[in-house]
Formats: C-alpha cells, sequence, structure tokens
C-alpha cells in the first residue's frame, strides 16, 4: 500500500500549492479519485471549488472539461449531438464536454432536471447513450460538481437519483487568516495553476485504483457498515435512508482512506470519520424534524454515537 500512499501524497501536496490548508478536503477528493467515485463540493462562492478541479486535472494530466449549468441547457449540451454530414451522407457524432476524464459540473443546481438526468448514465454506468448507440467513457471518470447552497434564486433542487450518484458531498469552508494572508502573496503577480505541473500519470492513478481493491476488510467492519445504514432507514427524524450504493460509497471510501493511510486494512475509525461525507447527501429529513432544526449530520451523528463499534478479531490467513 506504500505505493497507493506515495501517488496520493504527490497528487496531494500538488495540489496544495493552488488549495492551501485544505488538507482533510483534499484527502477526502483523493479518496473519492481512487475509487472512481463522483465529488458533490456544497460551498459559497469564490472558496476554491472550481481550482480544486483543475488542479487535480493537472496533477494527473487527464482530459478536463467544464460545463457551467443554466437554466435554458439541454441535454445535448451536455452529452453531445449527432450531425448530418452532407458530404458523406451520415450522422457524425460530436461529443459534448461530458466526455472528458475530469468534469467539472459547475453550479449543477442550476441546471433543470431533464438536463441534470443527462449525467445519470454515464456516472453510475460509465457510458452514455445518445441516438441510439452507446459511447465508452474514457478512465478515469471523475463528475466533480459544485453547487451554492446559500442562493436558491433561479436554482433547482437536484434529483435524489443524481444525489445519490456522488460518492461524496464535502464544504471547503474559508481559510484561516495566515491561510488566506498565503494566498494574497501567492497571487500577487500570477495564480499558481498556470505552472502547476504533472506528478502523477493517468496509467500509474489506475494501477493504484486497482491496489485499493485489495484492502482487507473484516466481516465486523462489513456488518458495522450495514447497521449505520441501516440506522438511518429507521431513525424517527429521518423520511428516506440512505440506499444500498451509500454502504459501498462507505465502503470504498474506507478502503481508501486505509491505502492512503499507509494501510492494508480499514479500522472502524475510517468508517467513522467517512460516515458523513458518504452518507449525509442521501438522507432526506422528515418535514416535523425541520421544524426542530434537525438535519442529515444531526441524524449520521446521532447513528454513530448509538451503532456499536465492533471490536478486535484476528486476521484470517
Amino acid at each position: 500500500m506504500q505505493v497507493v500512499r506515495s501517488i496520493a501524497e504527490r497528487v496531494m501536496q500538488n495540489v496544495e500549492l493552488v488549495i492551501l490548508g485544505k488538507e482533510q478536503e483534499l484527502r477526502m477528493t483523493m479518496v473519492a479519485l481512487l475509487c472512481e467515485g463522483h465529488l458533490l463540493i456544497e460551498d459559497v462562492p469564490g472558496v476554491g471549488k472550481t481550482m480544486l478541479a483543475r488542479a487535480i486535472s493537472r496533477s494527473i494530466g487527464s482530459t478536463y472539461r467544464r460545463i457551467q449549468f443554466t437554466p435554458d441547457m439541454l441535454p445535448s449540451d451536455v452529452t453531445g449531438v449527432s450531425v448530418f454530414n452532407q458530404k458523406t451522407l451520415e450522422f457524425e457524432f460530436r461529443p459534448g464536454p461530458l466526455m472528458a476524464q475530469i468534469v467539472l459540473a459547475d453550479e449543477i443546481n442550476r441546471a433543470t432536471p431533464k438536463t441534470q438526468s443527462a449525467l445519470l448514465e454515464a456516472m453510475e454506468e460509465r457510458q452514455m447513450t445518445v441516438d441510439g448507440r452507446t459511447y465508452e467513457m474514457e478512465r478515469p471518470f471523475l463528475v466533480l460538481a459544485t453547487q451554492n447552497p446559500i442562493e436558491y434564486e433561479g436554482t433547482f433542487p437536484l434529483p435524489e437519483a443524481q444525489v445519490d450518484r456522488f460518492m461524496m458531498r464535502i464544504r471547503l469552508g474559508y481559510p484561516l487568516k495566515r491561510q488566506e494572508i498565503d494566498i494574497l502573496n501567492q497571487q500577487a503577480r500570477r495564480h499558481p495553476i498556470e505552472t502547476l505541473a504533472q506528478v502523477v500519470s493517468v496509467e500509474e492513478l489506475m494501477t493504484a485504483q486497482e491496489a485499493v481493491k485489495e484492502i482487507y476488510v473484516d466481516d465486523a467492519i462489513k456488518e458495522y457498515i450495514v447497521d449505520l445504514v441501516t440506522v438511518t432507514r429507521d431513525h424517527p427524524d429521518v423520511y428516506l435512508g440512505a440506499s444500498p450504493r451509500g454502504s459501498l460509497a462507505l465502503f470504498r471510501a474506507a478502503r481508501a482512506w486505509a491505502a492512503i493511510s499507509g494501510r492494508d486494512f480499514v479500522l472502524p475509525d475510517d468508517v467513522k470519520l467517512l460516515a458523513e461525507p458518504t452518507l449525509a447527501h442521501r438522507l432526506i429529513v422528515s418535514p416535523s424534524a425541520r421544524i426542530k432544526n434537525v438535519d442529515t449530520r444531526n441524524v449520521i451523528e446521532d447513528a454513530l454515537t448509538h451503532t456499536p463499534v465492533p471490536g478486535s478479531r484476528v486476521r484470517p490467513r
């Protein structure tokens, strides 16, 4: 697992040249990348959401496309369209911005649910179908979406099917005073993203992704994950609990976190740390709970408090 840890640290250290003081959030982003999962960044404007996507793309040398979602956008603006060529008398496919390895879906909640649904097949099955033809997405494939949780005018809530396809939801937050001063000094003449170099190849990243799948997860840990998810489904303040896709997301994220930490096995602490970013966005709180100012993070905290943590067991050989 030292290979995975080395690759992850190289990428994170490189991205930290652009995104200052967000070590935990960068580790979460790296977890999603190693698991071939998708990431939803929900935060106020100007905290570096777009720069994070660009820095990740430059660090691994992948193709990168940005989609600025607007209310008048059509699904074909995302996936692409077939155009009739008058010379060849055949239809030719013109790929949309979704055909890239890292796709930034900027302000995704400004598009209508119809347009957002254009991402569903690509995010889950790593392929998209246009005019009856299916096109495979190039690996690695990561959708990094952003949305502003404060501004609701001119926005549409993400459909449950869309939200559930995001492996994790994170927030960057404001930098500390010292970090913000460093940002001012760093960008006095030019932005560091302009000189950011590639530190890992796509092939190295894909090797690390395969290595993460070999991380050992004890049966007691698997049972702990399922118990946590089950609590969210039976919780009195929850209208809709986490899906089995949520269990898989927590399972895979815990393996990647262990690999980044240099371990070849998952600990209960890994699961506890990742429960909120992998499960909270999948829950829908009941109307009566909203009146009491209960949100999904409170539900996850409650689930972690009341779910017994598995004890140690000897690893079978």
